[in-house]
């Protein structure tokens, strides 16, 4: 066993002033001590075990079987008294000690405490003990609740192979060495609320049937998880870590929570597989984090970054609300299963029934996004109202909004169809709220509350500006044309003029981002223009010239006038061949801004001066829509 580190003195707590509540010895008692040894009284006899008789004590060990209760509460060991103790409680068969209940309350145990292969088969207090050496409890077994709340442990605590099948508390204990915990199964609770761990705790390949339960632990040097298994809750609420924390491979089957943990310095949690949440809300991370997690969710609400951070991810649904980070934060998707240093595959056998390892964000409302970088996330149910400096935001890989509901739809009494294009889940929630709402819009948008066109505008605002800073014009007209749907629809911040004005930009192009509409409606304003000129701008014959004058008798200089004739309505068969290839020849030469020359009617005049200036609108529209499909 590792031995004593030098110089480090033997502890001299001050005894408390008041007696236990338990008959105690008094050896030793003076003035300034009147409690003396608070060592329990053997049975039969007025001292405690370190006190009595050589020959009374011979004689309470030589009485004692394996599976006997004990009682020494308040009692100092040294260790060759406790080697007799044990001794005496040693099964024959299997050679190892066998004890029943055993009570150490308050008792010290002035040098290494061997309770290796020990089995514990009732209640194993250790209450407020102090051990001054190494506590050795390897492979040990306690069949009961093992308390070890408030114990002192000065140098290394060895609780490797242990087994706790009741519950084993830890509450507000003190680890001034390593504590070894390797490969221990706790089948009950195990409790370390408020424990203090001095060194290293070494939690490796452990194993907890139950709940495993940090809250307000202190891990003031290197906390170390790897491949532990937590088959219940596992909480480190308001926990410290002060050092590394490391849990690579560790798996949890339920809730792993982290609120309000405090980690002071580099921290690299995972990979970490947890069946359940994995809960960092109110979490401070002072220093560089990166975290691997493949867990069902992650809450992050309220958890704050002072340094850079990484979130790698598998299967989890995030919830980043009022988060707070000073530094580059990135969550990142990972497409394949963590790696461990070796080389091999992370297990996920505990999120087996998960449909895929898709990571989606759920909130990131109140959030900071200047130094916020996603890469390859779900954002088809993320809520973004609330969120400062969207537009800086950087989106990276693959991340994918949610969409319009698909197809054709009844509205009332006519049908309803639209175009595909990249939606926030809070319009879902909006429009699926609303009287005329389509099915196919989601209202079961968990949070988003009573947000509006007004709220949602400048969202769609900032999201199209980080899709235009990133160069990706075709991504951000999307947003683009959610922002003008918004301001169409926003009753308290739009005039009415206005949303008559957006209204008319939607109908015609879908505000200059639907080709197609803006190609029917020149489509059908060039078929209308045809149909009048053919119908009341084409005069009926093409105008004679005439040419009138007198001539003097005596002849001489002689003037001609030359009048045109007025073009006259046609009074026969208008639709003609003839008369259409003139009406095209006229409004193909509109469209492109130009007259033709064709002699027309005064109503085909102003036919032809409305579509000048109707057509060329409408095709700019669609050069307009194509344009912004394929700009970079």
């Amino acid at each position: 066993m590792p031995d004593r580190p030098s110089g480090m003195p033997h502890p001299s707590p001050e005894p408390p002033s008041t007696s236990p509540e338990w008959p105690h010895c008094g050896h030793g008692s003076t003035r300034d001590d009147p409690v003396g040894c608070r060592g329990i009284h053997v049975p039969g006899h007025t001292a405690c075990l370190a006190h009595l008789a050589d020959a009374d004590r011979a004689a309470y060990l030589a009485g004692l079987t394996p599976g006997t209760d004990i009682d020494h509460r308040g009692t100092t060991f040294t260790q060759p008294l406790l080697d007799a103790l044990l001794g005496a409680l040693r099964d024959p068969a299997t050679r190892r000690p066998r004890l029943g209940g055993a009570q150490f309350e308050s008792a010290t145990f002035e040098s290494d405490a061997r309770f290796e292969l020990a089995t514990f088969e009732s209640t194993a207090q250790f209450r407020s003990a102090t051990f001054e050496g190494n506590a050795l409890f390897r492979s040990a077994t306690f069949e009961s609740d093992a308390r070890f709340e408030l114990a002192t442990f000065q140098e290394q605590a060895w609780f490797i192979w242990a087994t706790f099948k009741g519950t084993g508390r830890f509450g507000a204990a003190t680890f001034h060495d390593h504590a070894w915990f390797d490969s221990a199964t706790f089948k009950g609770t195990a409790w370390f609320g408020a424990t203090t761990f001095k060194s290293t705790a070494w939690f490796e390949s452990a194993t907890f049937k139950s709940a495993a339960q940090f809250r307000l632990a202190t891990f003031e040097s290197a906390a170390r998880f790897e491949s532990a298994t937590v088959e219940s809750h596992a909480v480190f609420g308001s926990a410290t870590f002060q050092s590394d924390a490391q849990f690579e491979s560790a798996v949890f089957k339920a809730d792993v929570q982290f609120e309000s943990a405090v980690f002071e310095r580099s921290v690299s949690v995972g990979p970490l597989v947890c069946a359940g949440e994995v809960k960092l809300s109110g979490a401070v991370f002072s220093g560089p984090a990166t975290l691997s997690f493949a867990a069902r969710r992650l809450g992050c609400r309220r958890t704050r970054w002072l340094s850079t951070a990484a979130l790698r991810l598998r299967y989890a649904t995030v919830d980043f609300a009022h988060a707070v980070f000073e530094y580059p934060l990135t969550i990142a998707a990972e497409a394949h299963p963590f790696a461990l240093p070796d080389g091999r595959p992370v297990t996920e056998q505990a999120l087996a029934g998960t449909p895929d390892a898709t990571v989606r964000m759920a909130s990131l409302r109140g959030v900071d996004a200047a130094h916020l970088v996603l890469a390859d996330v779900d954002l088809s149910r993320c809520l973004f109202a609330g969120t400062v400096h969207l537009d800086q935001l950087r989106l990276e890989g693959i991340c994918s909004f949610d969409e319009v509901p698909p197809g054709t739809h009844w509205r009332r009494w006519r049908l309803t169809r639209f175009t595909q294009r990249r939606t926030l889940a809070e319009e879902h929630h909006w429009r699926a709220s609303q009287p005329t709402a389509v099915r196919g819009w989601n209202v079961a948008v968990f949070g988003a509350g009573h947000v509006g066109p007004a709220q949602l505008a400048p969202v769609y605002r900032a999201l199209r500006k980080a899709f235009e800073d990133s160069k990706n014009e075709p991504g951000a007209a999307d947003f683009y044309y959610g922002e003008m749907e918004m301001r169409r629809h926003d009753r308290t911040s739009t005039t009415r003029a206005e949303r008559g004005l957006l209204h008319g930009y939607w109908m015609l192009s879908g505000y200059g981002l639907r080709a197609s509409r803006a190609l029917g409606w020149l489509a059908a304003a060039m078929l209308v223009t045809i149909v009048l000129l053919m119908g009341f701008g084409l005069p009926e014959d093409s105008p004679r010239q005439e040419a009138t004058g007198t001539v003097p008798p005596g002849g001489g200089r002689v003037s001609f006038v030359i009048d045109k004739e007025e073009p006259r309505n046609p009074t026969g068969n208008r639709f003609t061949g003839k008369r259409f290839e003139k009406a095209v020849n006229v409004t193909l030469n509109s469209v492109v801004f130009r007259s033709s020359g064709q002699d027309l009617t005064t109503t085909g005049t102003y036919i032809e001066m409305t579509s000048r200036v109707t057509e060329p609108v409408l095709l700019g529209l669609a050069v307009l829509s194509i344009r912004s499909r394929v700009k970079r």
